[in-house]
């Protein structure tokens, strides 16, 4: 009888506690579970498992905080690139706008093309074409002038396909992983060939991710005084090109440490995985685009995001291979 008052005493305490902590604003709540929009697959459990091993302090594998560098790709692994990338949509929509000031682009290519919503046409010229599109629709202004302008941007434009913001086209797993990885101590990058200052001004909102800590391709910009004002004019000449190759170097000479997690979709991220698997303690994954109904399955064969070379030696470097369609219940935070 007296284990029953005893009993009826504990889970009274229990109910005053738990009355008295609502009374001052303080709800408890269940600890979430970590990558909830990952299924429970081999990808989720070796991502698990490489963070739980990185800091675990006096563990084998145990890698101090300073040197906790995590960086990602952009385009195809944090937010949607078909049916083109983010950025070509972007200047796909500034030619038009930029159009009434240029009415030789009328009968001259690729701008003919992109006014007459030619894709085709447009990829036919090529990265000559590209680089001209891009110097008409990124160059001639001011820092300032360009980051309200893209600004802007991602405030009206939507995706072609899904008729939503391209804001919205991020993959919540992958955020998810970002703020996995920066509670357990790691400092995360974006590392992209996307233009570093088209990325910028939305990359804190989007993944949390700071200016500071996104690495891009870059133009020329030079100081001038422009009615007594210091001003950064942006030309048209390519400075830095931050894909493939680039890659690595971009990190090293923008971020000054070697990141031990690389993620990443394409063969345009290889050489980025290939210099942070080098080292022992390293981890770097593929996302690979398996689901057609919720979002796109590509590839070999795509123009934009192909994924071949990385996808062949995956296996023998022991990259993991996220497959969209098997590993992550949503893709969207909009499904």
């Amino acid at each position: 009888m007296q284990k029953a008052f005893r009993d009826i005493d504990t889970i009274l305490v229990s109910i005053l506690s738990a009355l008295v902590l609502l009374a001052i604003g303080i709800v408890p709540t269940l600890a979430q579970e970590p990558l909830p929009s990952w299924n429970d697959t081999q990808a989720k459990t070796r991502i698990m498992e490489f963070v739980k091993a990185t800091v675990t302090e006096g563990g084998p594998d145990f890698v101090a905080q300073q040197d906790r560098i995590a960086v990602f790709d952009n385009d195809g692994t944090l937010w949607s690139e078909q049916p083109y990338y983010t950025q070509l949509g972007f200047v796909l929509d500034r030619v038009k706008t930029l159009a009434p000031q240029h009415p030789e682009w009328k009968t001259k290519e690729p701008f003919k093309s992109v006014l007459g919503d030619d894709l085709t046409g447009v990829a036919k010229g090529g990265e000559r074409g590209m680089v001209e599109l891009a110097m008409a629709t990124h160059a001639g202004m001011t820092t300032d002038e360009f980051n309200d302008i893209v600004a802007k941007w991602f405030t009206e434009a939507k995706h072609p396909k899904t008729g939503k913001p391209y804001t919205e086209m991020t993959y919540l797993p992958m955020r998810e992983l970002l703020d996995y990885l920066r509670a357990n101590g790691f400092v995360t990058y974006i590392v992209s060939g996307g233009g570093v200052e088209f990325m910028r001004p939305v990359t804190e909102t989007l993944y949390g991710i700071p200016p500071e800590q996104v690495v891009g391709s870059t133009i020329l910009t030079e100081y001038a005084i422009v009615g007594d004002l210091p001003v950064l004019k942006r030309l048209p000449k390519i400075n830095f090109i931050d894909d493939g190759p680039g890659k690595p170097v971009g990190i090293n000479e923008f971020i000054g440490r070697k990141p031990i997690f690389a993620a990443g979709n394409s063969d345009g991220d290889y050489e980025m995985m290939r210099w942070t698997t080098v080292a022992k303690k390293s981890f770097a994954m593929l996302v690979h685009h398996t689901d057609a109904g919720r979002e796109y399955a590509y590839d070999r064969q795509s123009a934009f995001g192909k994924l071949d070379k990385a996808l062949e030696e995956a296996n023998r470097r022991n990259w993991l291979v996220v497959d969209m369609k098997a590993d992550w219940k949503k893709i969207f935070s909009f499904e």
